[in-house]
């Protein structure tokens, strides 16, 4: 017997495997009746979202076993409308979770994301697909076994298919998975029917059991130990407009992801002590995003020495990050800044600095991070290189000579 037989096995007996439902997943209520009744292939796209008013919806489906596991990662994607869960490859019309599960239906779990494409690029889907899944393994996936768990690509025209046999052809090249074949499923989209109700956004009704599960299938082992610190993606570089979204990560996983101090000034809106961030007296070229969701802020252009400690800039990089309000903590009116899609607090605005703008947004080192000019690219932030093309070191501007108040 294999580790994931073995592990399968015992999954199984205590209920925690993906067809071994719990109360809020039987299997006597399956049947048409009780899928979504209103499919995202076919709503309009603001009836998903409101700020997607005219704006068209492309859809990606993909394959990666369990799809409670992979319904989540995509939704954090900013650009994404919505995902749903369901089963596709099959010929059976209007499979349930029972019979897809005996693996005779030919289908397998698989999801569909609803995106808009001037937000983010099927070609980046497929790099979360990647690592979400193993590549290797037609077999099933991790403690799943069976080809109702085979993982695949089910493209939607030529363009995503020439994206997914290119993308494929990448990954094998990199030798991520050593010399390994990765024979997954590339193939055109035939059916994709919506699984039953109680399956869409599992891991929010049911999130004990799909934590323990997900935890005992090994699926996050294997993937943190094949992509390492490759293995999440930074969305930062798509939140340059409203119209995307991001997803905060709950105050759970932010305590984890943040230092004490940056939690403290970006959630708790708390203000650090001037002269002991990382970037108060940095000069370096580069540019500064949001620590949570690593939204572009700031650019090392509008930096300038204030002589307070705190990081000071005449401009935000991105207006549309920015949002401004008054809050009357110290007893007088100051205008707080926010960031537009993490909603971190950063610090405040004030109208004592130099020309063009005469304005100083003095901001707290924790709530950001800065993003060197030479790493731009790579961390994909291909919208600012030519900024800092052939850029002449400079001198940061000096600010106003009195001593201004802080952040």
């Amino acid at each position: 017997m294999s580790p994931f037989q073995s592990t399968a096995a015992l999954l199984l007996f205590t209920g925690l495997i993906a067809c071994a439902p719990t109360s809020g997943a039987t299997l006597q209520d399956e049947g048409p009746a009780s899928r979504p009744t209103s499919s995202p292939a076919t709503a309009k796209p603001s009836d998903l979202v409101p700020e997607l008013e005219g704006i068209e919806l492309a859809t990606a489906t993909f394959a990666g076993g369990c799809f409670w596991c992979v319904e989540k990662p995509f939704e954090a994607v900013p650009g994404v409308a919505a995902v749903v869960s369901g089963y596709t490859g099959g010929a059976l019309p209007e499979p349930t979770y029972r019979q897809v599960c005996s693996g005779t239906t030919g289908h397998t779990e698989a999801v569909q994301v609803h995106f808009d494409p001037s937000v983010v690029s099927f070609e980046l889907l497929l790099e979360v697909a990647w690592r979400n899944m193993d590549p290797t393994d037609v077999d099933g996936q991790f403690v799943d076994r069976g080809n109702q768990y085979r993982p695949g690509i089910f493209f939607h025209d030529e363009a995503q298919e020439r994206a997914a046999q290119r993308s494929l052809a990448a990954l094998a090249e990199s030798g991520r998975f050593g010399a390994k074949k990765l024979p997954v499923e590339i193939t055109p989209l035939d059916v994709f029917w919506p699984a039953e109700e109680y399956h869409q956004d599992y891991h929010l009704k049911e999130t004990a059991h799909y934590e323990r599960y997900r935890k005992g299938s090994g699926r996050d082992r294997f993937l943190e130990k094949t992509w390492g610190d490759d293995l999440t993606l930074n969305y930062g570089p798509l939140l340059d407009t409203p119209r995307a979204k991001f997803k905060k990560p709950s105050d759970k996983e932010l305590k984890k992801l943040l230092t004490p101090i940056q939690y403290e000034v970006t959630q708790e809106d708390g203000t650090e002590r001037a002269r002991t961030g990382d970037t108060w007296d940095n000069q370096r070229p580069g540019i500064y995003v949001d620590v949570v969701s690593g939204e572009p802020l700031f650019s090392s252009k509008d930096k300038y020495k204030s002589g307070t400690g705190w990081p000071s800039f005449t401009r935000p990089l991105v207006p549309v990050n920015i949002k401004e309000s008054t809050d009357h903590k110290l007893g007088y009116p100051r205008t707080e800044v926010r960031s537009y899609h993490a909603d971190s607090h950063l610090g405040h605005v004030f109208t004592d600095g130099p020309q063009p703008t005469g304005l100083r947004y003095c901001m707290n080192s924790a709530a950001l991070r800065f993003v060197p000019a030479e790493d731009l690219a790579r961390q994909g932030y291909h919208d600012f290189v030519a900024d800092f093309t052939d850029r002449k070191d400079e001198a940061p501007a000096k600010g106003p000579t009195s001593r201004p108040t802080g952040s």
